[in-house]
């Protein structure tokens, strides 16, 4: 199969990689920051920007978050099936 990606550099403005599901936690950092953040099942995203900056967002069934984050938190998440698009 043929990689049409192949001779792309990562950008955000191109496409992920990897859509990588996440695992809420307090303590630790993605294994790779985000370019945007994919929920399932709506609810609320509480998050650490790219920036450091504490973030809480309401999010509706099968949106998005388009902000690069470095850390999802359990506390404050409610919303479910949070993927991470990776561009790494």
């Amino acid at each position: 199969m043929t990689n049409p990606f192949s001779r792309r550099a990562s950008s955000l403005s191109g496409p992920g990689t990897d859509y990588n599901p996440v695992t809420p936690d307090d303590a630790t950092d993605l294994p790779d920051v985000a370019a945007s953040l994919y929920v399932e099942g709506a609810g609320t995203v509480a998050f650490i920007s790219v920036k450091g900056e504490s973030r809480s967002v309401a999010v509706p069934d099968f949106g998005w978050i388009i902000c690069g984050v470095a850390r999802v938190l359990a506390t404050g998440t409610t919303a479910t099936g949070i993927h991470a698009v990776v561009v790494s």
